[in-house]
């Protein structure tokens, strides 16, 4: 199993701390020696960076860790290889360009048979089952709108694709249009939001430790997604299969499986107590 990292926060927020935790499990830590990528949204703008380089001995990983680049989503992931060689073109996350904005995707697990599914406008790069699934729901999407729809409509779709993909394996995912960020739990997935009052957090992969009080102010909303808890001395909340979190500015929305109204679980209200 691959592992992903996502940030949603309300305001542009460095994830350094969170992705140092990340990299070590790239080949040092953990098995997931096979290359890495993370991206960075700025507005409607995205950075990306990829090595097929385990990210625990990457140099680019090294620089990242130093260079404070402040976002307000992020998508992050390491791989363990299972099903495409280890090579750039198959490192995560991928890209495309949909409705005039640029959608990221990455995603661990394998799905059985999805290089059947019918593609329409959209086609892989590489040859992982990941790229073709993700592929096959840009081409989803497009068929059904021409422009991009409403927040709540989109959401409900993502939901729908993500639980059809969901019975062919293991679909733990992040994705984002730079708008929300979506996530998908196929089998683990978990996540915290830090707001006032803040306090401090050491990871579990390494000593370093920081106070959020000295980093943040009382109008911060952070939510980070993970497939394993990042901090040993916080309380992070395990997702159950098939949910689906709709991250925007920090704030959250569960959509359960099925069709069950969505669920607001922290809004990005102006007081510091919204969480």
């Amino acid at each position: 199993m691959c592992e992903l990292l996502g940030m949603s926060a309300n305001v542009p927020t460095d994830i350094r701390f969170s992705f140092a935790a990340l990299a070590r499990r790239g080949g040092e830590t953990g098995p997931h020696a096979d290359g890495w990528g993370i991206s960075f949204y700025e507005g409607r703008g995205c950075r990306t960076f990829h090595d097929p380089e385990p990210s625990a001995r990457s140099e680019l990983a090294k620089l990242l860790r130093n260079y404070p680049i402040k976002s307000r989503i992020v998508v992050a992931h390491v791989r363990k290889a299972n099903r495409g060689r280890v090579s750039l073109e198959n490192t995560h996350p991928f890209a495309r360009e949909l409705w005039g904005r640029r959608w990221t995707f990455a995603h661990n697990g394998q799905l059985k048979g999805v290089k059947r599914l019918p593609l329409t406008g959209f086609h892989p790069i590489g040859t992982t089952d990941s790229e073709h699934a993700f592929c096959w729901m840009m081409g989803q999407l497009q068929c059904r709108w021409r422009a991009l729809p409403k927040p709540a409509a989109l959401d409900r779709a993502v939901a729908d694709l993500c639980a059809e993909l969901h019975g062919r394996g293991v679909f733990n995912m992040l994705l984002s249009d730079s708008r929300s960020l979506y996530a998908h739990c196929g089998k683990r997935l978990c996540y915290l939001t830090r707001c006032a009052p803040f306090g401090t957090a050491t990871l579990v992969d390494e000593d370093w430790r920081v106070d959020f009080a000295q980093e943040t102010t009382e109008r911060d909303i952070v939510t980070v997604i993970a497939t394993q808890a990042l901090t040993r001395d916080e309380t992070w909340t395990d997702l159950d299969k098939g949910d689906v979190l709709v991250l925007r500015d920090g704030g959250i929305r569960l959509i359960k499986p099925g069709h069950a109204p969505a669920r607001t679980l922290a809004a990005p209200l102006s007081a510091p107590h919204a969480c």
